[in-house]
């Protein structure tokens, strides 16, 4: 690390504003980049507002140079992924460096030390805070935004990470599928006859019964993961957490519960891509006291066209029945009725071949890649 450059732990209110603010410096002149809300990040970093503190310890970290803030980064110790993976695994996420190596460096260097303290023999990462939530770092697709809760980066960001040590552990898919494309004739004609001969039933989440809907999704959903690389199940208050978010912009047509003989055993999840109202917040709601993010907010997500399915699972017992096919038919004949041209599907693991398949299968094009690093402490 150069000897101008000083990391240390994130203390007091200034220090957590400063770690919050700087992307907003690093990204100022990148248009694909969009700004979060100030204030959700700062209940996202806040263990009374956050269910992931429950069980989790982070430690924020800041890099400065004179007294300029240079870079930033979070260690993460997640002892229920420890415990459901039966490894001594930590994290690093919330990552932002100018380009320089050195810089880099003692930022990894610092969250690697804290997580070796702790019991941790391998650092994973960049994960914001798990797999769970958004991760991985952008590798290829620069050239448009990212999707709702997708990471984005700059391009320098992997030779970095690489200059310090770290190695591939695996890499997601992210795949673009036009609303306009009808599927391949012979997928929707199979789709049907399985749908027909299994006697499944697609309807729509019900937000007039929205906690037992919660709970439906989400026994699938832990059910459906638990195999795949890097999951750990939701606790109770972080599913409703996510959920109580997400239903502020969910449109209920867009999320399917799939049902056979009255036992649901699938579902999918598609949100309105809001991350263009995001952008024109311009990651504040309010300016000089007046809402005028607030407004910009609310007038682009009037104009949203675009979709992101971020999550389709199947118990197990009824995969490779052709459940996922039927989803995804449902999914695109709502989405064009409702008047979206599109979205992302995303992500989805590297090895995970049958979904992949699946996916290009009706269309889907793969348009990004991300990657989780990983080294030993």
């Amino acid at each position: 690390m150069p000897s101008d450059v000083q990391v240390t732990p994130v203390r007091g209110a200034a220090d957590r504003t400063a770690f919050i603010r700087l992307p907003y410096s690093l990204y100022r002149d990148d248009p694909n980049w969009v700004p979060p809300l100030e204030m959700e990040r700062r209940d996202f970093l806040d263990p009374k507002k956050n269910p992931f503190f429950d069980y989790a310890e982070v430690e924020l970290f800041l890099a400065r140079r004179g007294q300029d803030v240079v870079g930033r980064v979070a260690a993460i110790k997640n002892p229920r992924h420890m415990e459901f993976h039966g490894t001594k695994e930590g994290f690093f996420g919330l990552f932002e460096c100018v380009n320089d190596a050195g810089v880099a460096r003692g930022l990894l260097d610092a969250a690697s030390a804290w997580l070796k303290a702790r019991g941790v023999d391998t650092v994973l990462g960049p994960a914001n805070f798990s797999s769970n939530q958004d991760w991985g770092l952008l590798v290829e697709g620069y050239e448009v935004p990212p999707a709702l809760m997708m990471p984005y980066n700059p391009a320098y960001y992997a030779g970095l990470l690489e200059t310090c040590g770290f190695t591939k552990a695996k890499d997601l898919f992210a795949f673009e599928l036009s609303a306009s494309t009808p599927p391949p004739e012979k997928v929707a004609r199979i789709a049907e006859k399985i749908r027909q001969r299994e006697g499944v039933t697609v309807r729509a989440v019900n937000l007039k019964d929205f906690p037992a809907e919660v709970a439906r999704i989400k026994e699938i959903y832990n059910a459906a993961w638990e195999k795949n690389w890097g999951f750990i199940p939701f606790t109770d208050r972080e599913f409703a957490h996510m959920a109580k978010e997400m239903k502020a912009i969910v449109r209920p047509e867009l999320v399917l519960i799939a049902e056979v003989k009255g036992e649901p055993v699938a579902f999918s999840m598609t949100l309105p891509d809001a991350n263009e109202a995001f952008k024109a917040a311009n990651g504040r709601l309010t300016t000089f006291g007046l809402p005028i993010g607030l407004v910009k907010l609310v007038l682009a997500s009037r104009r949203l066209k675009r979709l992101r399915l971020l999550t389709l699972g199947i118990k197990e017992g009824y995969r490779r029945r052709g459940l996922d096919a039927i989803l995804y038919l449902d999914t695109l004949r709502t989405a064009k009725e409702l008047g979206y041209s599109g979205g992302e599907i995303s992500w989805t693991l590297e090895d995970n071949h049958l979904v992949n398949r699946a996916i290009e299968s009706m269309g889907g094009r793969r348009s990004k890649t991300y990657r989780v690093f990983q080294r030993p402490v």
